[in-house]
C-alpha cells in the first residue's frame, strides 16, 4: 500500500495517510493533503517536502506501528505527517470501530425516512 502511495507522498509537506481495516485486512487507503502552501496570505512555491529516503523511513515507521494494534479487526489507522526545515515528524492514531462497522453506515429508521423537520 505504501509503495502505491510513494509518488503522492514524495515532496509532500504535510498530510494524513488513512488506512481502513476490515476483517484485519487493509480495505481502503489514501492520502489527505493540500499541495498548495500559503505564507502570510500569499500562495508561493512550496518548501522542499519529503525526500525518497524520508518516505521510506515513514513507511517503515508505519509498518512497525502496526505491531501495536491489539485485538481489533475493524477500524482506521491515521498517520499525520509534516516536514519542516528538512526534518519530518509523524503522529499515529488507531481507531477500533468493529462494533460500529456493520450498523453505523446502514442505519434505517424504524418508522421510515425522516427529515430534520420531523425529528423530535
Amino acid at each position: 500500500m505504501f509503495r502505491q502511495l510513494e509518488d503522492e507522498l514524495l515532496y509532500s509537506l504535510a498530510g494524513t495517510v488513512i488506512i481502513q481495516i476490515r476483517n484485519n485486512v487493509v480495505g481502503k487507503y489514501g492520502v489527505r493533503h493540500n499541495p498548495i502552501e500559503s505564507k502570510n496570505g500569499r500562495i508561493g512555491p512550496a518548501e522542499q517536502g519529503m525526500t525518497r529516503e524520508q518516505v521510506q523511513a515513514f513507511r517503515q515507521m508505519a509498518v512497525d506501528s502496526i505491531k501495536l494494534k491489539r485485538s481489533w479487526t475493524h477500524g482506521e489507522i491515521m498517520y499525520d505527517f509534516s516536514v519542516r526545515s528538512g526534518a519530518w515528524t509523524a503522529g499515529i492514531l488507531f481507531e477500533s470501530n468493529y462494533n460500529l462497522a456493520s450498523g453505523m453506515f446502514r442505519y434505517t429508521p424504524k418508522h421510515g425516512p425522516q427529515t430534520l423537520r420531523d425529528a423530535p
